[in-house]
């Protein structure tokens, strides 16, 4: 695997590094002595947005582009403002809600390559960006399908949530370090556009957002800044096949702050939750050399190349269904037990869907024909999604069931290496502690009464 860099500019100054892989296996050689993709390439492009702080080089990242590639796409990293290497020549830096930046590269992609179609992958803040990013553009945007991983969804509720525990206080204060050192890196122009002593002091995220975040995008406020820039509210607006992978033991991003009602009456939308996860990692097998999400997310969209969702210029979306007149019940929404079985809401109609508009007016012309007592009925039914669309999730399924198992043999072995390790240090002060805890039963004294 080979990276070829491209220095991307955006209309207000900016500069952003987008940073292409090369995959030797492909027959055809994607890539030319310029480091350009051949205008008339049909291989699709894997638009990956990275998190917080995450750029090309971070792991999960390359292990992302890497297997996207491997399965011959390709595939390009669009680099945050003043990561991947590149300085900011603006007076802006992106923050969990700028969505202005994925607008131009794939704008930008789209017109270099049109005949490539254009897939996207986000992860952490880059997935909460992603989907705000699809909800404003609607079906306008030229993403054919995308996956949001580990996404925040509210950044309030997950901002009162990294003060809750003290697992969660010491991410917060990781965090805050990654991004103190993001500002240093760019001293000279932050300093002078951010409360620069606030950040040099800030020792948590908020800290940090309420010192240049919140200045540098002009809101009054932090908490107005996080709901501002929260993707839960935009779930109903997004318009192309969407898979949504979380944790519900995610240490950063608590499954309170997750959309559940609208992912479910959106019917372009596939929630999956797992029991265990962490943020982001999804470890395979008892080495864990590989990220479960990652083959997932390949799965989702080899089926979703394979079939006619792929191509929706004469398609409408169903999110357009006014939400009152939907069933919660009619999205797909998938949950890993603990027994390792798949539990889904609505099962029977647990599809990715978007009406073909000669199906919807066929539809109309056979509810003109029944009567009236059949007509609610039949209303419920025109919604249900076409039988094929099924094959799209059912590796997303499978692929739940094998995690939930590996899972709990990763989390023994875990168990079992954490009480080897730790136990020169705990054993002797938990034996301490109980002499001195259970020593009154056992005196002298205590013996005699």
């Amino acid at each position: 695997m080979h990276w070829f860099r491209q220095i991307f500019m955006t209309s207000d100054g900016g500069t952003l590094a987008l940073d292409w892989v090369e995959n030797a296996k492909v027959k055809k050689q994607a890539f030319q002595t310029n480091d350009a993709l051949q205008r008339d390439d049909k291989n699709p492009i894997i638009i990956i947005i990275p998190g917080l702080t995450s750029e090309s080089n971070t792991p999960y990242v390359k292990h992302l582009a890497f297997n996207m590639a491997n399965r011959g796409w390709n595939v390009v990293v669009s680099n945050h403002r003043g990561l991947g290497g590149v300085s900011i020549t603006s007076d802006c830096f992106y923050n969990g809600g700028w969505t202005e930046d994925v607008r131009k590269v794939i704008d930008h992609l789209h017109c270099q390559f049109p005949q490539a179609p254009l897939l996207a992958v986000g992860t952490s803040i880059g997935a909460n960006i992603l989907v705000k990013y699809l909800a404003e553009d609607g079906i306008n945007t030229p993403i054919t399908g995308a996956a949001a991983i580990c996404s925040p969804w509210d950044l309030l509720i997950c901002d009162r949530f990294m003060n809750r525990r003290l697992v969660q206080k010491f991410y917060n204060k990781a965090i805050a370090i990654g991004l103190k050192d993001y500002a240093h890196l760019h001293e000279a122009v932050l300093s002078r556009l951010t409360n620069w002593e606030g950040v040099k002091k800030s020792v948590s995220v908020r800290d940090f957002d309420d010192s240049a975040t919140r200045v540098v995008g002009n809101y009054e406020t932090v908490d107005t800044y996080y709901k501002c820039s929260s993707s839960s509210n935009s779930v109903k607006g997004v318009t192309v096949p969407l898979l949504c992978i979380s944790a519900l033991d995610d240490p950063l991003c608590t499954s309170e702050a997750i959309p559940w009602d609208e992912c479910r009456l959106n019917t372009n939308v596939v929630l999956a939750t797992t029991e265990h996860g962490g943020h982001l990692p999804f470890f395979e097998g008892l080495t864990a050399k590989s990220v479960w999400w990652v083959r997932a997310v390949g799965e989702f969209f080899d089926a979703l190349q394979s079939s006619s969702l792929s191509h929706r210029e004469n398609e409408v979306s169903v999110s357009s269904v006014n939400a009152l007149d939907t069933s919660i019940d009619h999205a797909p929404y998938v949950h890993v037990l603990q027994n390792g079985m798949i539990s889904a809401v609505g099962e029977e109609v647990a599809e990715i869907g978007i009406l073909n508009k000669e199906n919807v007016d066929q539809d109309k012309k056979e509810e003109d024909t029944i009567n009236a007592e059949q007509e609610k009925v039949s209303t419920e039914i025109d919604l249900i999604q076409p039988q094929k669309i099924v094959d799209i999730i059912a590796p997303v399924k499978k692929r739940l069931n094998q995690l939930s198992r590996q899972n709990r043999k990763s989390m023994w072995l875990l168990a079992y290496v954490a009480i080897v390790t730790t136990w020169p240090v705990v054993g002797p002060a938990l034996s301490f502690f109980l002499r001195r805890r259970f020593r009154n039963l056992f005196s002298p004294a205590s013996v005699k009464r």
